[in-house]
């Protein structure tokens, strides 16, 4: 059985703006709410780190290269 933690000032805000703000967040950001193997997210990860690279770099160029591609 899951117990819920104690209410308290600071989560009864938190839940009410997350509440006010949770359409808004939904228009301007999206998540693909995908899964790889293991080796090949650490693989990832570890060439972001070593390029100093992030996730969206990544999603967005991968994205320009395979628009390109299917323009061919």
């Amino acid at each position: 059985m899951v117990t819920r933690k104690e209410d308290t000032p600071q989560r009864l805000a938190n839940r009410r703006y997350e509440e006010r703000n949770k359409e808004k967040r939904r228009e301007t950001c999206g998540n693909f709410q995908t899964m790889i193997p293991r080796e090949l997210y650490d693989e990832i990860n570890a060439f972001l780190k070593e390029n100093g690279l992030t996730k969206v770099k990544l999603i967005e160029a991968g994205y320009a290269a395979l628009r390109e591609q299917a323009k061919k």
